[in-house]
């Protein structure tokens, strides 16, 4: 947790927003800082937004072939924390799609009402972490739940906690080539790891990964169609103005669209995803 935020927030695109809040609010324990008929802004902190639900009824369900989004990781501060929320999800019954060790993490998988996918995971310490010649060692085994179960505590789970961050993004792209050259020479992240010929993970200041790129159910696909739910952007924070500036120039270079609304960068990956970028 001592990583600074990169991604700052993301925006949903849903037809019902009522269930979706609940999902977020009931099940997850975020909190609410602000509605209207058409949006909320979810928060562990009750401060900062991390996540927006924009409403849209006329919306159709995203293809799941199509670019976007694969899943939203949510990073708990404490295994801890990880331990009480598997001990509710039991209690409850409430279903997940998968839970899995990846050395670097311990993780579990569902999805929203509207079939967003979201992770909620815990780091383990970096210094755990094995890199060799630049690529970080990460693999996918199932999570050892008895022993995760070991570091629950008395009171369990009482909401997202306050420190909860979105610890990165995953996302479907139609090839990995360009999207590596927008994300890497563009953007200024660093590439961690190849996963086979199908995915690529990048990040900065050397954590596991920010941002998850697979072709796995997308290669060769379009972008989704702009009233398709889902997706709609994602904010990147930059260090400092001098950085801005940096980044300008290098989308400039590689030709990615570009334009200024306030202050902040908006920019589109090369599979059609929209990326806020500000100080």
């Amino acid at each position: 947790m001592k990583q600074p935020t990169i991604i700052k927030q993301a925006v949903l695109i849903v037809r019902n927003l009522e269930k979706t809040e609940a999902f977020y609010e009931k099940v997850l324990g975020f909190k609410v800082i602000e509605r209207t008929n058409e949006k909320v802004a979810l928060s562990a902190d009750g401060e900062k937004a991390l996540l927006i639900l924009e409403q849209n009824q006329d919306a159709v369900p995203r293809n799941p072939r199509t670019t976007g989004l694969y899943h939203l990781a949510f990073l708990l501060p404490e295994r801890s924390h990880l331990a009480d929320i598997v001990h509710y999800f039991i209690q409850t019954r409430y279903p997940l799609q998968g839970a899995s060790d990846h050395h670097v993490s311990e993780a579990l998988y569902m999805a929203d009402p509207e079939g967003n996918g979201i992770e909620i995971y815990t780091d383990r310490a970096p210094e755990e972490w094995r890199w060799q010649e630049g690529q970080v060692f990460m693999t996918t085994e199932a999570l050892d739940i008895e022993d995760l179960l070991r570091d629950a505590t008395e009171t369990g789970w009482q909401g997202m906690p306050e420190r909860t961050v979105i610890g990165h993004i995953h996302l479907q792209v139609s090839e990995l080539n360009k999207t590596r050259e927008f994300y890497c020479d563009g953007l200024g992240f660093d590439l961690v790891l190849n996963y086979g010929s199908q995915a690529s993970f990048i990040s900065k200041n050397k954590y596991h990964h920010h941002i998850g790129l697979n072709t796995w159910n997308s290669k060769g696909a379009p972008a989704p169609a702009k009233n398709s739910t889902g997706l709609k952007n994602y904010t990147i924070v930059l260090p400092s103005d001098e950085e801005k500036q940096k980044v300008i120039d290098r989308l400039k270079e590689i030709n990615a669209s570009l334009s200024l609304d306030n202050g902040k960068i908006i920019t589109e990956d090369p599979s059609g995803t929209e990326i806020v970028l500000e100080v």
